[in-house]
């Protein structure tokens, strides 16, 4: 007899697994993504604005 020992893959009914529902709350991902977007937008803006004084004299 062969006995495997390689281990079983996760129960997805089990508790605690990841589905439907399971995660990061979606309020929590949209606050990240404004900390990191606001100061992103605010920078390419004046990127854009120095440029354009840059190029146009």
């Amino acid at each position: 007899m062969s006995h495997d020992s390689r281990p079983s893959p996760p129960d997805p009914a089990a508790p605690g697994a990841a589905g439907p529902g399971a995660g990061t709350p979606t309020a929590l991902i949209a606050v990240a993504w404004l900390w990191v977007g606001a100061p992103l937008a605010y920078g390419l803006y004046e990127l854009v604005q120095k440029a354009t004084q840059l190029f146009t004299g």
